[in-house]
């Protein structure tokens, strides 16, 4: 948890996740505080990472028609992180994260259609590290959401 922050900074990310358009000044508005408090505590938080404002696409209305989850298995162990960095080059790979289990590495991939997942499979196959993988079609997305800030409000509003 990142100490700089305060409940200001919270309710400015709160605002932003219901629409990342918002104007600063009606965030300001909504919040009861300046533009300028608005501007530099976003600037702040924008140049610390601790959000990033972006279009958020839906794949399939783009085209992607092909979304999958696969796991990867990585021997030699001490290859995990220069074949993450590889796996993490691959214009298809949105999520990519290690993990606990069977797998050593998770990644979300988004493909045009079957032959181009048939595709990356391939390429994924070739990266020097990557042993065994298992893939599973999303056939149905239900739900895609960025994290409920209410759910660490507590955090922040002490």
């Amino acid at each position: 948890m990142d100490e700089k922050m305060d409940k200001l900074d919270f309710e400015i990310l709160r605002e932003l996740q219901k629409d990342g358009a918002m104007s600063l000044t009606i965030i300001a508005k909504h919040l009861d505080v300046s533009i300028g408090t608005i501007r530099n505590r976003l600037s702040r938080l924008t140049e610390e990472k601790t959000v990033q404002i972006i279009g958020r696409v839906d794949p399939a209305k783009v085209g992607f028609h092909a979304y999958a989850r696969i796991f990867i298995s990585v021997k030699p162990a001490k290859f995990i992180q220069d074949t993450a960095g590889k796996l993490s080059e691959l214009p298809e790979v949105s999520f990519l994260a290690m993990i606990s289990g069977k797998y050593d590495l998770e990644l979300n991939v988004q493909c045009r259609n079957n032959d181009h997942l048939i595709e990356l499979m391939e390429k994924i196959h070739t990266i020097e590290g990557v042993y065994e993988t298992e893939t599973n079609m999303y056939l149905k997305v239900f739900k895609i959401a960025q994290p409920d800030l209410d759910l660490v409000k507590d955090l922040w509003t002490k």
